[in-house]
This record gives structure tokens, C-alpha cells and sequence, in this order.
């Protein structure tokens, strides 16, 4: 077994680790959910947290981790009474984001249940979890269909696997933790809750400090032991104050103003439902057990409020994830929190602007510096100063305009790839999926998943007397067992196709058309959709967003889209074919659809229009579902778009139809339109 990186080897990233060990401290906090770039130590935290955790009681063979002095009466291995405790270490289970539904949940051996009546159980990744870790990495990647099983779990803690009539239960309490990079995409909102804290990092960018890094990671790649030994007095020291904040935990007092604190905050940021002031007060006593006092002061309210609330403040995708720390200080001296609270003693108290929560020294490495204020944001067009008026020319740049800002998002019917495809499970277009209605049987191919109890019965039974049955079970063999198929929905690749040229920079115009794209990017976000964004202007094209899971990314890019210029469609017509090639090699399950916003106006070189009719046609044949949304207005209209709408096989609507009730007949046109709209499997 490998030898972990130490916990208290780690430079910097002190609210991550502060956030672990609080964890630590009281599991009652609900995990940490910790966002932040790729390259920043946020598995290296996680992984080294399970070295620090105190030992677990188990009952000697139960394969479910079951506590000797509260035996869990239905556990499968049991009933276990009086029953003799072992010790072991906790456990730190991962849950990989491929993992098949049996993998998590534990799968039953459907050929015995059905023949002998016998639950032969083989326990997953939850019973291993119990009482543990379970940790996910990149888990804003996790399929639809285990995100739901999380959620069960931890609402209820316990897991159920249930196959046609047949289910077993058993306990599965664990410490939830994820690790994300949101430029990949952002979690569910339901399973965002589910978290009890979160963090967010990022690498140092002072120089010493990243240093330093790099010396001890060499070092501890050179000689994993050797390192671990060196940091062995410190880790045991850690090791000992979380289990001295354990045993304090019970005798910290919240009082009557620390609650009204934690409410009163709760109440000013507008989070939905209690599960907020729940965690702040758990958080909170486990900071003041951590700092070794049985008294909640305001810092430890604060600093709970800056690790419970952030994430639990957005309203859509594009929100970014933060609190106002004025609003936050206001708030907590209108309820009693002033300078009247006695100051913490020692570095362990948990307060200022999210500190390691007094952690052993870091050796010769320097603190972590101060990030930037929050709310900085010097884009033209997201919030910062602007020197010009939005939709004015920039000076130098050939008639290219400001940026301006996107118009209020509206809600959207769905847009839908025509035919049955095969694709990630998703909410957009239908396809063979492993969850939803039952279509049918086949014969399994690979491990039995999602058994189809009458056609199975149907192929055993004509063999019953050949076979000697002479009692009142089944006779079944292996190939008797069929394979239930199932039709669902899956997730697609939306492709935006934007017009940024001159005939489109009208400043209300141009707002309207982005705050229709980013009506639409929230739709794609709600539908589990991957997302790509190609502008056009000038003379060309270019790839603004490579297909990504990351929503908010595209809305970003968006929103700072200068404009100006000619209008090159078949440029961007292009580009789109050119990266719907790459993306089908990439995934080719993963079915696309081209959505193009423009007026339809090609200008530039020669014959432009015919041009652009040429590229449209290449992704008619070869079956690409689109869409494009017309955004010419005026008294005069060229219906220049619907001709490209035609040349593409799909539909046109204006920016008012896309709003409308009458969308609804948008859908049936996108799935009738154009060649090749039959059961397509490609990308």
C-alpha cells in the first residue's frame, strides 16, 4: 500500500484543510465540497485527512461495518447480539465517476433469488463507506443516475437495493466529500445541499510559497517514507487535538445569541429551507471544540458562515458562489455580534477571513497571502469599471464595439436531436438508457443489470420438465435471464453558433440575442447538456468554447463578446462542421445540435450567401439537428435566416417565438426536419 502524502506536509490552504478537520471533529457537519483549479492539492487533502481519523469499533466479519454497541438490526450479516468490538482504521472509500449503479449500491444475485429464494448480497461502495469517508472525485462528472443514489443515502442513511421484489438494506452513514473543478461543469442543486461546507482554492501565486511546494512534493516523491517520517511528530499531534476536540465537542454551549446570529444571517443571505442554520451550528461548535472552548463566540459564527453559506446562495449557473463579508459583518453586529465578544486566546480560534483553524507550523513554508477581494472583476461588461459606454466603438480595433450586457434570461421549451440515441444519460432528447420506462428484453450483454422478470420466466419456463424440476421453484439457468431495455433521455452537445458582426451590434439588439443565448445555456445546464460556442465576425471564425460541461464558462464568454465587422456565416459554418468531426471522434455517442444565431446577413468575399448555403448543406448531409433563431428585426425583413435554416435541414424561430407557447410546435419541426432524422447514433 502506498504511503500517503501527510496532511500536515501541505503548504498553504487553510481553508481546505480547516474545513477536513472540522469534518473530522464533528461528522455531524455533513462533508465539504471542495471547488477550486486543477493542480491544487484538493485529493492529496482529502486522501491524507482518513491518516488523522480516529479508529472505528466494528463487529468482528460484518461485512457492513456494524457498531458493537448499536448493532444495525436489519443488517444483512446479521442480527449481531452481543456481539465483541475490533478496531480498525476508518476508511476512506472513492467512488469513481465511471462506476457502475451495482458498484455503489451492491448488486444481488438475481439467478439464486429467483431459483433458490436465497439474498446472496454483494455489498458496494456505500457498505464500504459506512462510517467512513466517501470521497468523489470530479464529482460535478457523476452520472444522473448515481448523483440519485447519493442523495437517497444520505437522506436517509441507509442504501436499498430493490430488484423485482427482491431488496436488501443496510446501513450507510458516511462523510460526504467531492472535489471539483468548476470549469468542468457545476453539481445539481440538490446534491450541492447535501454538502455541508465548501471551500474554494487556488495555487498560490507567490513565489516562495510555490517554492516551497515543489520541495516537498520532490521530496516526497523521492522517498514516500522517509517524508512521512519526518512529518510523523506533527501528524500525530493533529491526531491528538482532533480527538481532544472530539471528547469537547458534547460540553459546547450555543447560546441564545449565537443561535439568533446564526438565524439572522441565514435570513439576511436568503438561503432556501433550514438546512443552513443546522449546519452553521454544527459548524460552529465544532470551531469552538477545535479552538478548546465550550463557549460559541461570533468569530465562530462568522467563520461558519463562510464555509455553510456560499454555496447554498445560487439562484442559476451563471451566479457566481461567494458572500458579501460587509453584508456578513453587518448583519452579525446588528444581532449582538460587536466588539463586546471576548477575544479568542491562542492561533486556534477558527476566526478572521478563513485560517488553517491552528494548525501544526508549516515548517520553513510562508503563509498563504490574502486572495483578492471578492467581487473584483475588471471584465467589461461583468460588474467592473467601464471606460466607455457599452455598445460604443473601441478605439484602434477597426469598428469593433464594447461589449454589452445580456438581457434578462427567460425560461424555454425544450429543442430535442430527432430519432433514439444512445448517448449519457441526461433530460434533453430520448434514448436506450439504463433508467426510465421499459421498452422491451434482450438477452444480456455482460453483467445482468436490470432484469426483465416476465420475459425471463417465459424463457425458463418451456424447459421446466426437461430440466427435473419437482418443486415449487423456478428452474433457472443463465441463459434464460433477459436484459430489460429501457428508453430515457440523454444529454447532447449544443453547439452556439453566434453572429458577433456589425449587422448584429445594435446595442438593444445585441442584448436580446445575449440574453436569448444564455436562456438557452441555462436550459442546456438544466438538461445535463455539454455545451460549445463558436462567434463570427470580421473575416472569420473562432472557437470561443471547446465543448465542455461548464456552462457558466460559455455564459462567461458570452457576456464579453465584442462585436463588429462583416458577417463570414459560412466561416463560422465551418468551424462548426470541423469541430462536430472532432467531437464524434471524441464521443461519438453523444449526439449534437447546431444552434446558429444570426440574421442571416453573409457579407465578405465573393458570393457570400451561396457560400454559406454550401457549408449548410454539408451539415445537412450529415444529419445534424438545428436550429436557427432569426434576430433580424425592423419593417423590412430579407428572411435571409430561413433560407439558411433550410439550406441546414432544421427550423428558424424569432427571438419572440423562442419565448413563446407556440415553441411548443418548434420542437415538432426540429424533429422532422432535414435528411438522415432517423435512429442515429453519431455525435
Amino acid at each position: 500500500m502506498s504511503t500517503p502524502y501527510p496532511f500536515t506536509a501541505i503548504v498553504g490552504q487553510d481553508d481546505l484543510r480547516l474545513g477536513l478537520l472540522l469534518n473530522a471533529v464533528s461528522p455531524a457537519v455533513g462533508g465539504v465540497l471542495v471547488r477550486g483549479e486543477k493542480g491544487t492539492a484538493k485529493s492529496t487533502a482529502v486522501r491524507a485527512l482518513a491518516a488523522l481519523m480516529p479508529e472505528v469499533s466494528v463487529v468482528p466479519g460484518c461485512r457492513f461495518s456494524c457498531d458493537p454497541a448499536a448493532p444495525d438490526p436489519a443488517c444483512p450479516d446479521g442480527p449481531h447480539e452481543d456481539a465483541s468490538g475490533v478496531s480498525r482504521p476508518a476508511r476512506t472509500v472513492e467512488l469513481p465517476v465511471g462506476a457502475s449503479e451495482d458498484r455503489l449500491v451492491g448488486a444481488l444475485d438475481i439467478e439464486r433469488a429467483l431459483a433458490e429464494g436465497v439474498k446472496a448480497f454483494e455489498p458496494g461502495l456505500l457498505a464500504d463507506a459506512h462510517r467512513g469517508i466517501l470521497y468523489v472525485d470530479e464529482v460535478n462528472l457523476l452520472h444522473d443516475h448515481l448523483v440519485d443514489l447519493l442523495l437517497d443515502a444520505a437522506a436517509m442513511g441507509a442504501s436499498y437495493v430493490e430488484r423485482e421484489g427482491v431488496s436488501v438494506r443496510h446501513a450507510a452513514r458516511f462523510l460526504l466529500v467531492g472535489t471539483m473543478n468548476p470549469e468542468e461543469g457545476e453539481l445539481r442543486p440538490q446534491l450541492l445541499d447535501r454538502f455541508g461546507l465548501t471551500v474554494e482554492v487556488a495555487a498560490s501565486r507567490e513565489t516562495d510559497q510555490r517554492v516551497e511546494v515543489v520541495r516537498r512534493r520532490l521530496a516526497y516523491e523521492d522517498d514516500p517514507a522517509g517524508f512521512a517520517a519526518r512529518w510523523a511528530g506533527e501528524e500525530a499531534e493533529l491526531r491528538e487535538r482532533i480527538a481532544a476536540a472530539r471528547a469537547l465537542l458534547p460540553e459546547v454551549r450555543l447560546g441564545d445569541l449565537a443561535l439568533r446570529q446564526i438565524a439572522a444571517t441565514c435570513a439576511a443571505f436568503e438561503v432556501d429551507g433550514m438546512r443552513a442554520d443546522i449546519v452553521m451550528a454544527r459548524t460552529a461548535t465544532a470551531l469552538a471544540a477545535w479552538a478548546g472552548r465550550t463557549d460559541v463566540l461570533a468569530e465562530d459564527v462568522r467563520q461558519a458562515a463562510l464555509l455553510a453559506l456560499p454555496h447554498r446562495r445560487r439562484r442559476n449557473p451563471f451566479d457566481a458562489p461567494g458572500l458579501d463579508e460587509d453584508k456578513l459583518d453587518d448583519t452579525l453586529e446588528q444581532n449582538g455580534g460587536g466588539d463586546d465578544d471576548p477575544e479568542p486566546d491562542g492561533p486556534g480560534d477558527g476566526g478572521g477571513d478563513g485560517g488553517g483553524g491552528g494548525l501544526p507550523p508549516q515548517g520553513d513554508g510562508p503563509d498563504t497571502p490574502p486572495p483578492p477581494a471578492d467581487g473584483a472583476d475588471d471584465t467589461p461588461g461583468r460588474g467592473g469599471s467601464e471606460q466607455s459606454e457599452p455598445g460604443a466603438p473601441v478605439p484602434g480595433q477597426g469598428g469593433e464595439q464594447q461589449p454589452v450586457r445580456a438581457g434578462e434570461p427567460f425560461r424555454t421549451k425544450m429543442l430535442s436531436v430527432p430519432g433514439l440515441g444512445e448517448g449519457a444519460a441526461g433530460r434533453r432528447s430520448r434514448a436506450r438508457t439504463e433508467h426510465g420506462r421499459t421498452t422491451g428484453a434482450r438477452r444480456p450483454e455482460g453483467a445482468l443489470t436490470k432484469l426483465h422478470l416476465a420475459a425471463t420466466v417465459l424463457a425458463a419456463a418451456p424447459h421446466q420438465r426437461a430440466r427435473g424440476r419437482s418443486g415449487r421453484g423456478l428452474v433457472v439457468r443463465r441463459d434464460d435471464l433477459r436484459q430489460a431495455t429501457r428508453e430515457g433521455r440523454e444529454g447532447n452537445l449544443v453547439l452556439f453558433l453566434v453572429d458577433a458582426s456589425g449587422s448584429m451590434a445594435a446595442r438593444q439588439r445585441m442584448g436580446a440575442v445575449k440574453g436569448a443565448v444564455l436562456s438557452l445555456l441555462m436550459d442546456a445546464y438544466q438538461r445535463r447538456d455539454k455545451v460549445g460556442l463558436i462567434t463570427f465576425r470580421g473575416r472569420d471564425a473562432e472557437l470561443a468554447l471547446p465543448p465542455t460541461s461548464s456552462v457558466d464558462a460559455a455564459a462567461a464568454r458570452l457576456e464579453s463578446l465584442p462585436t463588429g465587422g462583416r458577417t463570414p456565416v459560412a466561416a463560422g459554418l465551418l468551424k462548426a462542421h470541423d469541430v462536430l468531426r472532432v467531437e464524434r471522434l471524441r464521443d461519438p455517442s453523444r449526439r449534437p445540435l447546431l444552434v446558429v444565431v444570426t440574421d442571416g446577413r453573409a457579407t465578405g468575399g465573393p458570393e457570400p450567401v451561396a457560400l454559406a448555403a454550401r457549408a449548410a448543406r454539408l451539415h445537412a448531409a450529415e444529419g445534424v439537428a438545428s436550429v436557427v433563431v432569426d434576430c433580424e428585426t425592423g419593417p423590412v425583413r430579407l428572411g435571409l435566416a430561413a433560407d439558411l435554416a433550410r439550406d441546414l435541414g432544421g427550423t428558424a424561430v424569432t427571438l419572440d417565438e423562442l419565448r413563446a407557447e407556440s415553441i411548443a410546435g418548434l420542437v415538432k419541426d426540429v424533429r422532422g426536419a432535414g435528411p438522415g432524422n432517423g435512429d442515429r447514433r453519431a455525435a
